[in-house]
């Protein structure tokens, strides 16, 4: 999980989104919204397996939302690669994270030659929503119907609050994985991935709200947001 250090960048803007609800949401909107979160952080890893470094992902290919697709064996090609799991693209924080990203993480792993995949199991023609809004460098694939996602064991269940409110706002199921009614999403999670698909590192946010800052993830790659040294 990662750490919620106040004063990290990506934390202090998830922090800036928080006083901006406890100030314009309803209490029982925030109360939802905040017990939904807390029942994750405290079942986290309690739920059977979770990825784990050293694991080896399975063989996996996924379409991204230009109409292409991806393989997680061409990512790897020639070294490393970083996945970025988020939620959906009309998810509030996954907007603040994603071009954070963009900005502080992308130009030290294009610098270096290393691919990143972010990933959300929304359908491709939904999710192409937060690619142009962002101008994203790096492709965005969908793992429509949770496949993957459920295969590194970093799924969730909508509590019955959540599930309530999302459906009086008319939302569904099918419209953020693909599936009828299963109200299931991936917590967010950074898997960075060496050849023969090889877990490095892995950090899994139960808590939407607190995600992997940049500077982790450049560490364990062996660069700094300055640019590259090597990574190996």
């Amino acid at each position: 999980m990662t750490s919620s250090n106040a004063l990290s960048p990506l934390r202090t803007k998830f922090r800036a989104l928080e006083d901006e609800r406890v100030r314009t949401w309803s209490a029982e909107a925030l109360a939802i919204n905040v017990n939904q979160r807390r029942t994750l952080i405290d079942e986290h890893g309690t739920a059977g397996h979770v990825v784990q470094e050293n694991d080896v992902l399975p063989e996996t290919s996924l379409p991204t939302i230009d109409g292409g697709t991806i393989s997680l064996d061409t990512l790897v090609a020639k070294g490393p690669a970083v996945l970025v799991f988020f939620r959906f693209a009309g998810c509030p924080a996954c907007n603040i994270a994603l071009p954070h990203y963009r900005d502080t993480l992308w130009p030290a792993l294009s610098a270096a030659g290393i691919p990143l995949l972010a990933i959300s199991p929304q359908p491709p023609q939904a999710l192409a929503e937060i690619a142009v809004r962002h101008d994203l460098p790096f492709p965005v694939a969908s793992d429509t119907g949770l496949a993957f996602a459920r295969s590194l064991g970093i799924t969730y269940v909508f509590d019955e609050p959540s599930r309530q409110a999302a459906v009086s706002k008319g939302g569904n199921s099918a419209a953020l994985n693909g599936l009828e009614e299963t109200w299931e999403l991936p917590k967010p999670a950074v898997v960075v991935i060496g050849r023969g698909r090889v877990v490095r590192f892995v950090d899994v946010s139960p808590d939407w709200m607190d995600r992997t800052e940049s500077e982790r993830i450049l560490s364990a790659l062996g660069l700094t947001q300055r640019g590259a040294s090597h990574a190996a």
